[in-house]
């Protein structure tokens, strides 16, 4: 496959998408926002190693002084872990911008789909995915990662929706858009921290070779959109449904409290809610980040082999 200009790659991730080998994409808001240094680069470097156990070249995806890369360095990840929130959390709408002004971003789960998909990337390990925000019918605060979703031909392998948000709404957000959300090795989506929602997905795959079947088959019959990959939080690190509620309500009443929203509410609420959970929900979101990276590097695998 031929490197696409815009793109700044590492020259691992060069080489693999050159040869058309197995390459998972890899978000950086995580690093940036999403934990607290050095348990953010250290968690950075955990993913990578494990994409390389299962088969796969990690290409953690940001904006670095105005370029788009897809792959960083050791370097540049200590870099973004370190600069934590004085990084720009870079959805769609940032990307050009933040070009154009030679600044530093890190991509949320839109914005590393559209510069996987740039870079000819088909699988990308998260999270979890950002969705309809509790209150939506009277704020509209709906995740764009639900927009790229229906646009954007790359299949997202996450542990759900986060736990803040509306899990049944989002559901139906995104059967209105069209994407096919897989339960891996289960009947329901998960619910990021917990294993259970209570609610159905659309549909069951029990291994890695089903999931880039589906995949390859969407992509062969031209369908343009997403896949989601919902993939549960391994069971030692899933907690109460009970305690994570409790100090979820706890930090959406804060949020509200301080006036939080928009793209700030995200990791608001996760300080929040590790703190009140005394830093359990951290090893919960850490666990679960690993897990879904080897999922997408082991799907990356089979989708070579076809």
């Amino acid at each position: 496959m031929k490197l696409n200009p815009n793109i700044t790659y590492s020259p691992e991730v060069a080489e693999a998408i050159k040869n058309d080998m197995p390459v998972i994409a890899l978000e950086s808001t995580i690093i940036s926002h999403g934990m607290p240094y050095p348990e953010n680069v250290e968690t950075a470097g955990e993913c990578c190693r494990i994409a390389r156990e299962n088969g796969a070249v990690p290409a953690t995806c940001a904006i670095l002084g105005g370029r788009l890369c897809v792959g960083l360095t050791d370097g540049q990840l200590e870099y973004l872990g370190k600069a934590g929130q004085k990084a720009a959390k870079a959805s769609r709408r940032d990307i050009a911008i933040l070009a154009s002004r030679g600044a530093d971003g890190a991509t949320t789960v839109a914005s590393t789909m559209i510069l996987a998909h740039m870079a000819g990337v088909r699988v990308f390990a998260t999270g979890g995915i950002g969705g309809v925000h509790r209150g939506a019918t009277e704020t509209m605060d709906i995740s764009a990662d639900l927009e790229e979703l229906g646009r954007t031909s790359v299949a997202v392998v996450c542990a759900g929706a986060k736990s803040i948000l509306d899990i049944g709404l989002t559901l139906e957000y995104l059967e209105t858009k069209g994407v096919p959300v897989i339960a891996y090795g289960t009947d329901e989506m998960p619910a990021f921290y917990t294993r259970r929602s209570g609610f159905k997905a659309d549909y069951r795959m029990d291994t890695p070779r089903e999931i880039a079947a589906a995949l390859r088959a969407r992509t062969d019959l031209g369908i343009e959109g997403g896949m989601l990959v919902t993939n549960p939080v391994p069971e030692e690190y899933s907690m109460d449904k009970a305690v994570i509620d409790r100090a979820i309500d706890e930090a959406l009443a804060e949020a509200a409290a301080q006036g939080i929203r928009g793209k700030a509410t995200t990791p608001f609420l996760l300080a929040a809610v590790k703190e009140l959970t005394g830093g359990e929900s951290l090893k919960a979101n850490i666990a679960l980040v690993c897990n879904n990276v080897a999922l997408a590097a082991k799907i990356a695998a089979e989708l070579y082999k076809m």
